[in-house]
C-alpha cells in the first residue's frame, strides 16, 4: 500500500498498530484526538475528531487501507458513544465511499456478543447480544460495514477483539485472550488476501478454553500461534477462580454484564 491510515493511534491497540504495521505501507497516516508525539520517518500525523464529518473526509483522502482503532473503547455515557462510535463510524464509511473505497479493519469487540453465556460456542452466524452501550455501538459498526460492502463494495474485516494484552489478566481471559503477535498477524493476513469480503472474525489466540469458532474465515490463512493456557498456573496462584455467580464466570462479556447479575439478584 502507498498509505495506511491508523485511527486511534494514541490508544493501547492503536499504539501497537503504529509500532508494528509500518511494513504494510510506504506511509502510515496516524490519527487521534490526543498527543501522538513526533512523527517517525514514514509517518504523517493528522489530528481528527471522528464526529466531525469534514475532518474525517480529509483524513481518509489518499489512503489505500484503514485500520480503525479509533473511538470510545469502553462503556461511557451515550453522548460520548454516539459521537465517536456512531457518528464517527458513519463518517468514516462515507469518507471511504467517496475516496477510493479502501479496505478497512474495523475494531469490533467481544462486547457485541457479551450476553452469551460462557458455556456457548459461537461462530460468525451467532446472534449479537451486546452487553453495554459500547457493545451496541460495535453491533452498529458491524451493520454499517455490512451495508457499505453490499451496496458499495467496501471490504471490511470486523474483528470482535477479545482481550488483547501482553498476557491474560484473569480466568475469563484464558478464553478471550488475543496476543499482540496474533493480532498483528491477523491484520497482515487481512491486507494480504486478494478478496476479503466482509467477515466477522473472533479476535482470540489459539486458546484451549476458547468460546469462539473461526472456521468461516479459514480462507484468510490466519493461524494464531499463542495459547493463554500457558498462563493458567500463574493466574490460579495469583487470583483463584471467580465465584460461580460472578459476572466474569457467567457471561462472555464478563464485568460489562455485572449490572444485569445484580438486577437478577
Amino acid at each position: 500500500m502507498k498509505r495506511l491510515l491508523i485511527t486511534g493511534a494514541a490508544g493501547a491497540l492503536g499504539s501497537v498498530c503504529r509500532r508494528r504495521l509500518g511494513h504494510l505501507a510506504e506511509t502510515l497516516r496516524i490519527s487521534s484526538r490526543s498527543d501522538l508525539g513526533e512523527a517517525s520517518s514514514n509517518e504523517e500525523i493528522v489530528y481528527c475528531d471522528l464526529g466531525n464529518k469534514a475532518s474525517v473526509e480529509k483524513l481518509v483522502e489518499g489512503c489505500d487501507g484503514i485500520v480503525h482503532m479509533g473511538g470510545q473503547s469502553i462503556e461511557a455515557p451515550w453522548e460520548v458513544i454516539r459521537n465517536s462510535n456512531i457518528e464517527g463510524v458513519f463518517n468514516l464509511y462515507e469518507a471511504a465511499r467517496k475516496n477510493g473505497k479502501p479496505r478497512i479493519v474495523f475494531a469490533s469487540s467481544n462486547h457485541a456478543i457479551g450476553f452469551h453465556e460462557q458455556t456457548e460456542r459461537l461462530d460468525a452466524n451467532s446472534p449479537t447480544r451486546p452487553d453495554s452501550l459500547y457493545g451496541v455501538s460495535k453491533v452498529f459498526g458491524e451493520a454499517v460495514a455490512s451495508t457499505y460492502y453490499n451496496k458499495f463494495g467496501i471490504e471490511t474485516a470486523c474483528i470482535r477483539i477479545g482481550s488483547c494484552f501482553p498476557e491474560p489478566r484473569n480466568h475469563r481471559m484464558l478464553s478471550s485472550w488475543l496476543s499482540y503477535d496474533d493480532f498483528v498477524r491477523l491484520i497482515e493476513r487481512i491486507f494480504a488476501v486478494p478478496r476479503l469480503g466482509c467477515p466477522i472474525i473472533y479476535g482470540a489466540s489459539n486458546n484451549d478454553a476458547s468460546w469462539w469458532d473461526n472456521r468461516m474465515v479459514a480462507y484468510l490463512g490466519w493461524k494464531p500461534k499463542d495459547n493463554a493456557e500457558m498462563y493458567r498456573t500463574k493466574i490460579d496462584a495469583e487470583l483463584g477462580p471467580p465465584a460461580s455467580n460472578d459476572a466474569d464466570a457467567i457471561y462472555q462479556g464478563g464485568l460489562f454484564t455485572a449490572d444485569a447479575i445484580h438486577e437478577k439478584g
